[in-house]
């Protein structure tokens, strides 16, 4: 399993499906897998077998921590190159469906009010993205095809003690979507959630010791919240029946924020895990990470950003693990809040931290990239740079303020 570096146990079985799910719209389309995320060598795999252009087509993860390992050499070291394959071959399946299913329809757009489930989990009363903007499709004959919603919280209800297959909290919201749409496929898409969660520090993942309050009751108590939200908004046809994409690459550096030589280090973690059994599985993961990853050359590692223009409505599709503060930021150059910024889009090599967050310090900016298997974290104002290319692909469509 992936997505805590403590758990190193293999999944006892599956509690609900991992599927993968696609929507097109005109020429462009979008597929979001119940992984923890996937390479950007398998996403351009991806699109490239889709016969939609490549660059129109964004291949998001829903970022599940309880999913199998997905990105060879990412966020556990036992990817099964034979799942892989299957679930990008799932993925094309699912893009060229959707494709093939296409018939006339309208978008309807909305913005659910905040379902108030997202903390910052670095700063108390931190920011947070609490905008929930819905889409809806609907055929001419007024059955409804597709319900999307997206919304910028961690899906990481449960804990590190869990050993069961799910789509966590975004599965028991697609749940309640598709009840209130008979027919319909229903849609989470993630928002910026790389600093959001329920309540927890990323910390408390550290060990595998159950939590009371990390359950799959607690799980469906927020998808119910944000399904509620969503189902809630008021819908209404999108301002034009325009459809376009822009998309865009940007190098971003890397830093070795670690002060002490790898060989020091590695002593270091190896005593404390002879120390401290409960951290064992975490510090060991450190010390391989000096042995293979923290090798690598720091060369920059190129970002790609889509933005989709679907009926006037903006979705922003980012890499990697973004802070609400970006998110805001490219909110406010778009001017609506019905604008989906997701991340987790066409590649997740660890978290993209904003300028402000590195003087912070904590598992997002020093550390979380040794388990992401990256040989350094990205170097403060790559997030801003995204942000600028964001703004940038957004006025090229006219979909920005």
């Amino acid at each position: 399993m992936s997505g805590f570096a403590a758990r190193t146990a293999a999944a006892t079985g599956m509690h609900d499906p991992l599927t993968v799910r696609a929507v097109a719209v005109g020429d462009t389309a979008i597929v979001c897998a119940d992984v923890i995320g996937l390479h950007e060598v398998s996403c351009r795999r991806i699109r490239e077998r889709c016969s939609l252009q490549d660059d129109k087509v964004v291949v998001s993860s829903l970022h599940t921590h309880g999913g199998p390992v997905t990105m060879p050499g990412r966020l556990g070291d036992k990817c099964d190159v034979r799942y892989l394959s299957r679930l990008e071959d799932a993925c094309v399946e699912a893009i060229e469906t959707a494709i093939e299913s296409r018939r006339p329809a309208q978008l309807y757009s909305g913005l659910g009010t905040d379902p108030e489930v997202a903390q910052n989990r670095r700063h108390a009363k931190g920011r947070v993205d609490p905008n929930l903007p819905v889409l809806g499709i609907k055929a001419e004959n007024g059955n409804w095809l597709a319900f999307i919603a997206s919304y910028a919280c961690h899906p990481v209800a449960l804990g590190a003690d869990n050993t069961l297959w799910t789509a966590d909290y975004p599965g028991f919201v697609r749940q309640k979507l598709e009840a209130a749409y008979p027919g319909a496929i229903g849609l989470f898409l993630p928002g910026c959630a790389g600093d959001t969660n329920t309540g927890h520090r990323a910390s408390d993942s550290f060990e595998v010791g159950p939590s009371a309050r990390r359950t799959f009751e607690e799980a469906e108590r927020v998808g119910a919240l944000v399904a509620a939200s969503a189902l809630a908004a008021k819908l209404e046809r999108t301002p034009n029946a325009n459809v376009s994409c822009a998309a865009g690459s940007v190098d971003l550096e890397l830093e070795r924020r670690e002060l002490a030589p790898l060989q020091q280090l590695a002593e270091k973690w190896a005593a404390e895990s002879a120390a401290f059994p409960s951290r064992r599985a975490l510090l060991q993961s450190w010390v391989k990470w000096t042995e293979i990853a923290a090798q690598l050359p720091l060369s920059p590692w190129k970002a790609q950003v889509t933005v989709l223009n679907w009926g006037g409505i903006p979705i922003v599709a980012l890499p990697g693990e973004i802070f609400a503060e970006t998110a805001l930021d490219i909110r406010s150059g778009l001017g609506t809040h019905s604008a989906f910024v997701l991340c987790f889009c066409n590649g997740c090599p660890g978290y993209i931290p904003p300028r402000p967050e590195y003087q912070y310090g904590g598992y997002e900016v020093n550390e979380a990239h040794r388990y992401y298997g990256m040989p350094a974290t990205f170097a403060p104002g790559s997030a801003e740079r995204l942000v600028s290319l964001a703004h940038s692909l957004s006025k090229q469509i006219g979909v920005s303020k």
